[in-house]
């Protein structure tokens, strides 16, 4: 064994083992952040944006808040803190060793879970006070509350979060499949809809408020005593506390590794295989094949669904006189995604193989591409044509959105594919 290997079990009592994986827990993640990011150019963007952040701090303070904050709904705020809520959850720093080494010590297992609860609660309680910090010159000054209102809604707030990071922990380690993502819906979205009801009703009435974060706070006890007390969960455990520690990772390589995708003996959809299209030709398959491939890339339809939804909050809030010159833009954003998700699928090593002339290509590919750009026209044009048209737009939006899916794809066909 090593020297090294020594020393991790050179530990005269669980807490200093719990000493030592904390400091252990804080040099790896400040070693991700380093991986992403020089520290000299860390200081050149954090210490003007301090500076700057400072002095806008204290002109909130000082000064006449923002023009944009005065209309601003109070129903905002706990918004806000539910989104913050529900971001983040428990570190337990247990370790997969833990399973041959400390499961015979069982008061050094409850140790390190009791401290790692308490460890990941008190950094929830910090992650509350700075957002509150930011909070308090709009709380007081711009929806004119009493410090009594304001520690009280902090402390529902605190309460809350403690609620939801606990019961949703349980849910985690104790469910699987379906069962795991209805139970883990319901721990978290019950209290925050109480959470959000006792904020925006009774934001005024301080003593409810408080009773309603004693409520939490008894939830939050009670979870967190079963949470010691449960056993045969140590595996989900450790997945859990990985998965949290690997967080910040996830989110700076994000944008930089694709995530891997799971392998699956079928796909979720079209498993049969069975022809897509009514043709027969060899292009009808080609294009039902480019069809399938985008459905059954998780990475590429979760694109086309939000490209589709932030679309169609855009048709919602443009002006009427406006509407239609936004949806030719739009559609034509989605077809130009299209035609490139076209080119690095006929471009695919796997594609390749197949004898498909140039031209078959081209065909197929100004077949598949307005299929694909169906669903889009259909629910943008929907949206115009019934906000626009009233009940005329039932009638409307079909035709309308068939013919300039159609012909914007068109367009584009016979530039791109032209030029393949």
């Amino acid at each position: 064994m090593s020297k090294q290997g020594q020393r991790a079990f050179a530990f005269s009592n669980a807490k200093q083992l719990f000493r030592r994986r904390l400091f252990s827990h804080w040099r790896e993640q400040s070693a991700i952040i380093r991986t992403a990011a020089d520290w000299t150019v860390l200081l050149y963007i954090l210490i003007p944006g301090g500076l700057l952040g400072g002095r806008l701090y204290y002109g909130f303070w000082n000064e006449a808040l923002p023009a944009w904050s005065v209309n601003l709904p109070f129903m905002l705020i706990p918004s806000l803190l539910v989104l913050l809520i529900c971001n983040g959850g428990l570190v337990l720093l247990l370790q997969e060793g833990d399973l041959l080494f400390l499961r015979q010590r069982q008061r050094w297992m409850n140790t390190i879970l009791f401290r790692g609860l308490l460890y990941s609660l008190i950094v929830t309680s910090l992650k509350f006070c700075v957002a509150f910090a930011l909070l308090l010159p709009f709380l007081i000054r711009g929806f004119e509350m009493t410090s009594s209102e304001v520690w009280a809604l902090f402390a529902l707030t605190l309460a809350c979060s403690w609620c939801v990071k606990l019961l949703g922990h349980l849910v985690k380690v104790q469910k699987q499949g379906w069962r795991r993502w209805l139970w883990l819906f319901l721990a978290i979205s019950v209290p925050n809809a109480i959470y959000f009801r006792v904020a925006s009703l009774w934001n005024d009435r301080p003593i409810i408020i408080l009773l309603s974060a004693v409520v939490f706070t008894v939830v939050a006890i009670f979870a967190f005593r079963w949470r010691l007390l449960m056993r045969g969960t140590f595996m989900n455990d450790v997945r859990e506390d990985y998965k949290q520690r690997m967080k910040i990772a996830a989110i700076l390589l994000r944008h930089v590794l694709d995530k891997p995708r799971p392998t699956r003996h079928k796909p979720w959809i079209f498993r049969k295989s069975q022809p897509l299209l009514k043709s027969k030709t060899a292009e009808s398959r080609f294009s039902a094949a480019a069809i399938k491939a985008l459905i059954r890339n998780p990475a590429h339809l979760k694109l086309y669904l939000a490209f589709t939804a932030v679309s169609a909050v855009a048709i919602l809030i443009i002006p009427s006189g406006f509407k239609w010159l936004g949806f030719v833009v739009l559609t034509s954003l989605m077809t130009f995604w299209l035609f490139s998700f076209w080119s690095l699928f006929v471009g695919d090593d796997y594609i390749g193989i197949l004898p498909f002339t140039k031209e078959q290509k081209a065909e197929a590919g100004m077949h598949a591409v307005p299929i694909l750009l169906l669903p889009f026209t259909m629910i943008t044009s929907a949206l115009i044509c019934l906000s626009l048209y009233g009940w005329w737009g039932i009638i409307l939006f079909v035709p309308v959105g068939y013919m300039v899916g159609l012909f914007i794809s068109r367009i584009f066909g016979t530039f791109r594919l032209g030029k393949d």
